[in-house]
């Protein structure tokens, strides 16, 4: 019966050309109902020619018969109030609806592909690619002063730089100790900001890096992995002297992490307090000393932790009785400084008190964890 359908429905041109018969075979095997040849190659022809105008016409009158339901709508709204009204929602709804139609309006759709294209197309010509080269050429200076000032940067907030670098500012500390040997108010004129030039501000940069790229990090991740009281840390903190003797065991609660313990260690603390910046000691109680009851494991932290804490103190105490031993007299301070300095450089001075400190700090890296 389907076939009988389509049969019926198709009519053979009367004319011997075949491109009228296959053309007619298309339009009449999509519509069951018979017309007549000229006015199915009449509506053909339009169809095949005029598409995007009829397409265009459509939706155009879509759009306007949208427009004047939405129109209605805003005249309807407005006579009532916005409590009482209940086609705000749809009238959301055809809003949003043609806001997705607009953009097909005749005008805009009426438009061939080739010339909605032109307008996202960027055609370059030689003038564009000569500007490209100018423009790198004049940002070559600046891409180079970036980098390194960019270099500069990682060589301070990176401590994972190579040993030349780290024993240069090891280096500035040791000079900046001997001169504060020698003027007492060298340190505090750093600190306070009254010394600007190159060298001093080179020596106080050194000693920021010192103690909060070396020292600093490292004990506070010996104190955030211990179970230690804040009492027994700040008698580690002040006295600068510290003698882990061990004694006779006692089962008793250990006075640094107060854990119920064999505990072997009695750790003796003396010396008096200094200031942390500028290393000016303090005379108040000189002769205290603490001796406190502990296990191993804070032993151990205790000596690990209390190296890297006072090592900066240390240091300037070794300098002062270097340039405490110097016995020339009548000579300019900064001929006393380069002579001292350099005598401790090539007899090996400085060096091994940089191995110190890179011991002190590979001890408190790998310092165990507590169980």
């Amino acid at each position: 019966g389907k076939r009988k359908r389509l049969n019926s429905s198709v009519l053979y041109d009367s004319d011997e050309s075949d491109d009228s018969d296959i053309l007619v075979r298309k339009v009449f095997a999509k519509r069951p109902c018979i017309m007549d040849e000229d006015d199915s190659c009449e509506e053909q022809q339009t169809d095949k020619t005029c598409p995007t105008e009829n397409v265009a016409t459509s939706r155009k009158q879509k759009v306007f018969a949208k427009l004047k339901e939405l129109a209605r709508r805003s005249a309807a709204r407005r006579s009532c109030s916005s409590g009482n009204c209940e086609d705000s929602d749809s009238e959301a709804e055809l809003e949003e609806e043609l806001r997705c139609h607009l953009p097909l309006t005749p005008t805009e759709g009426s438009e061939s592909d080739d010339g909605s294209m032109k307008d996202f197309i960027v055609e370059e010509d030689d003038n564009h690619d000569d500007n490209n080269n100018t423009i790198k050429s004049e940002n070559e200076p600046q891409q180079k002063q970036l980098n390194s000032s960019n270099s500069e940067l990682l060589a301070y907030y990176i401590p994972q730089l190579s040993r030349c670098d780290h024993y240069e500012h090891f280096k500035r500390i040791v000079k900046a100790f001997l001169i504060n040997a020698i003027d007492d108010t060298f340190l505090k004129s750093l600190y306070d900001g009254t010394r600007q030039k190159k060298y001093a501000q080179d020596m106080l940069l050194s000693l920021h890096y010192l103690d909060d790229r070396f020292i600093q990090p490292r004990i506070e991740n010996l104190i955030g992995r211990s179970r230690w009281k804040d009492r027994y840390k700040e008698r580690v903190d002040c006295y600068p002297d510290v003698h882990i003797v061990l004694e006779n065991s006692k089962t008793m609660s250990c006075q640094a992490c107060g854990l119920k313990q064999c505990c072997r260690f009695n750790v003796l603390l003396s010396g008096k307090l200094y200031n942390s910046k500028t290393l000016e000691v303090d005379d108040f109680m000189s002769n205290d000393k603490q001796v406190l009851k502990v296990g191993v494991v804070c032993a151990n932290r205790t000596r690990v932790y209390h190296n890297l804490k006072h090592f900066k103190y240390k240091l300037y105490v070794d300098c002062t009785s270097v340039a405490g031993l110097d016995g020339v007299d009548d000579e300019p301070v900064k001929d006393t400084i380069e002579r001292l300095f350099s005598h401790l450089e090539e007899s090996g001075w400085i060096q091994k008190r940089y191995d110190d400190l890179e011991g002190y700090m590979d001890d408190a890296d790998s310092f165990q964890e507590e169980k």
